[in-house]
């Protein structure tokens, strides 16, 4: 089986606008991502074009245009970044790591209720 494509920080902001918005030319990519991170359009097609070589984006030629798609779900590389945070600082990280970020975060009651669901369902093994 191909390992899933690595994506990278910079990476992110585009995978971000599409997972937001899909599909999407890569005009609209650029006024998406361009001025919040100060890129300019030929640092964004760049972007695109590394995660469409990756296999991370897909794109389809529509008349004159491409129109672009994550390939990717978004909880799929959150949880591929995860593991491979993990692995960097170590395997009895989880537990800590949780706490920190359940610590620093201001989380509504919803929030709270869904993770107390998937803890729940951790625990009955499913």
């Amino acid at each position: 089986m191909p390992s899933k494509p690595k994506v990278s920080d910079a990476e992110w902001t585009v995978m971000n606008a599409l997972w937001e918005k899909s599909p999407a030319t890569a005009n609209q990519i650029i006024e998406t991502v361009g001025p919040g991170a100060n890129w300019k359009s030929k640092t964004v097609r760049t972007l695109i074009n590394r995660l469409v070589a990756k296999g991370a984006v897909a794109f389809e030629k529509v008349g004159r245009e491409y129109n672009y798609r994550p390939l990717l779900s978004q909880n799929q590389c959150i949880q591929d970044e995860t593991i491979s945070f993990l692995a960097r600082a170590g395997t009895n990280a989880l537990k800590p790591m949780l706490a920190a970020f359940i610590e620093e975060q201001n989380l509504g009651p919803d929030e709270i209720e869904e993770l107390k669901q998937v803890l729940d369902r951790k625990g009955a093994g499913q």
